[in-house]
């Protein structure tokens, strides 16, 4: 793993919320973006080397509405940039974690995804992430 890539927040209201980590952060979001596979759509705040990305949901049945509806607003992955995702994927299913999906698909920001079950890592869902 090279570093933490982003942490994903789940959020009820965009605008909302980008004028809430506006505040905060001390600084603008630099792309808003829509992942139509995962009937999402992003904002990314840039923090040093690392990204804080806000997650909308876009279906009521999209995981992000699922996550809020069963738990609220709040964290709900953090990702780690990866240089080979295929191997890390494999790396880290020979140490017993899940991955629900094998394939790496396509995210937000030109990176290919995997996800690790939370049942395999403490309950927190965990994102790999490589760029493309």
């Amino acid at each position: 793993m090279l570093r933490i890539e982003h942490i994903g927040i789940a959020v009820r209201d965009l605008e909302a919320s980008n004028e809430l980590f506006r505040k905060l952060l001390g600084s603008e979001h630099y792309k808003t973006e829509s992942v139509a596979s995962e009937h999402v759509t992003t904002s990314f705040f840039q923090i040093g080397e690392s990204k804080i990305e806000l997650l909308v949901a876009t279906d009521p049945e999209s995981p992000i509405a699922k996550f809020i509806e069963k738990r609220g607003e709040g964290i709900h992955h953090i990702a780690f940039e990866v240089a080979d995702i295929h191997a890390e994927t494999a790396r880290l299913e020979s140490e017993g974690f899940i991955a629900l999906n094998r394939e790496p698909k396509r995210g937000a920001d030109n990176k290919l995804v995997v996800f690790l079950h939370p049942k395999t890592s403490n309950g927190v869902l965990v994102e790999l992430c490589q760029s493309y």
